[in-house]
């Protein structure tokens, strides 16, 4: 059986040995694995998550969803003292982009779904609250979530949209300085399921990884996102990969975001009817 890894980054030096390169975050480098150079306001849902976890800490994507709450990965977010949400953000390492803001949110903010598990990764998904309400402007914007009405499409062949900070290569030892993003289609579940041998389930949604397009170390939690008709719908959160490397041509899975609308609605009130 093929070992697979989540795909959050340790950025810190810490005690416990991690399943992915330490590395300080002055020292950012890399990015989705193949994918192009984000423009501002091209992903204005798109947050970036340094998260605090004791002495040590970590780097994940998350998902603006309303003025207040962000959606992200239960891995990420599991066990976190506290998160630092970027928004509006390109370049990570600028302290002065136009646009950027920074906001700090405690551990009582975090919300884990009940039933993640780290051990098989299932409901791999978490919400945090932000403090104070954001202001949109151009470069930030929630993303929509699909139309809770109990018909859902599977997305299957589908072009989607995903965006972060992760890894460029399976050389790269950090997070990128910079927002990359893919366009590449849905596989379809059955396709997906032969890769990873009992780990995909229904509540997950797969990316292809064809010419080495995927998300990596660091990409964790943030969006999956289907542009239609001037619409960006999440309809995943970065989930896992195989800890052969992100460039194998393997798929890329995501928590699929229909399977827990009623979970969101409940923790936070974020619901599209």
């Amino acid at each position: 059986m093929k070992v697979i890894v989540a795909l959050s980054l340790l950025v810190a030096v810490a005690s416990a040995v991690p399943l992915v390169p330490l590395m300080p975050l002055e020292e950012l480098e890399g990015r989705i694995t193949n994918g192009e150079l984000a423009k501002a306001g091209q992903f204005p849902y798109q947050a970036g998550l340094s998260l605090v976890f004791g002495s040590s800490g970590a780097w994940c994507g998350g998902t603006l969803i309303s003025d207040r709450w962000i959606l992200t990965a239960a891995h990420c977010t599991d066990g976190a003292d506290g998160v630092t949400v970027y928004l509006g953000a390109i370049d990570i390492k600028d302290d002065n982009e136009v646009g950027q803001q920074r906001i700090y949110s405690s551990k009582s903010n975090i919300i884990v779904h009940a039933d993640w598990d780290p051990s098989t990764l299932s409901n791999d998904i978490s919400l945090i609250k932000l403090p104070v309400s954001v202001e949109f402007n151009d470069r930030i914007q929630p993303a929509a979530l699909p139309k809770m009405d109990g018909h859902y499409s599977t997305y299957e062949g589908d072009m989607v949209w995903a965006s972060g900070w992760g890894k460029d290569s399976d050389k790269a030892t950090s997070v990128s300085q910079y927002l990359r993003y893919i366009e590449v289609p849905v596989l379809k579940l059955s396709t997906c399921k032969t890769y990873y041998l009992g780990s995909v389930t229904d509540k997950m949604i797969c990316i292809s990884g064809k010419d080495g397009k995927s998300t990596c170390n660091g990409d964790s939690g943030g969006p999956l996102v289907y542009k239609h008709d001037g619409v960006n719908t999440v309809i995943g959160a970065t989930s896992f990969g195989i800890a052969l490397g992100c460039e194998k041509g393997w798929p890329g899975v995501f928590t699929r975001v229909t399977s827990y609308l009623d979970w969101i609605e409940d923790q936070s009130g974020v619901v599209n009817k």
